[in-house]
């Protein structure tokens, strides 16, 4: 049975990291997503906010499981009995950070690798920085997010919606 990671920060979760999660199912058995808790980075919602979001969204696969960590993700990963990272690229500059951490991660462990699986054209450009902007301008995201991550988008930005 594979098992794999896909670590992030899901703030928010999008329709685009649910894709990437439900494509991921069709290479490995189990998948794990791991919810960073980095205090360098700022969130609008809490890791536990962020991990009970993902939890809804994705409920509906019982090979899916959510977790929330700290520190290393090659560490996390390891500790899960993984060996398999997956990650999202949207665009090239995605691509070239990624690769970075990839190599850099695999100065650190040589026994997990990373994957790289393209999102889907029509999730190419979202991020969550549009995500939210959009939102606080009052602007329909629902084509973007599902149902609940707009409602909690809404309580922590304002935004009437239109």
């Amino acid at each position: 049975m594979t098992t794999a990671v896909y670590p992030g920060s899901f703030d928010p979760i999008s329709h685009g990291h649910i894709n990437l999660a439900k494509r991921g199912l069709k290479i490995f058995d189990k998948l794990i997503v791991a919810v960073a808790r980095n205090v360098a980075k700022q969130t609008l919602f809490t890791a536990d906010e962020r991990v009970e979001m993902v939890r809804e969204v994705l409920s509906d696969d019982s090979r899916i499981t959510v977790d929330a960590f700290e520190g290393m993700t090659v560490d996390y990963v390891r500790s899960c009995g993984a060996n398999v990272m997956l990650r999202g690229i949207r665009t090239v500059s995605d691509f070239e950070y990624e690769f970075q951490m990839a190599l850099i991660n695999r100065h650190f462990t040589t026994d997990i690798e990373t994957m790289f699986m393209m999102t889907s054209n029509e999730y190419s450009f979202l991020s969550s920085r549009f995500i939210k902007e959009a939102v606080a301008l009052g602007a329909d995201v629902s084509a973007f997010v599902p149902e609940l991550v707009q409602r909690r988008l809404r309580e922590k930005l304002g935004g009437e919606g239109r």
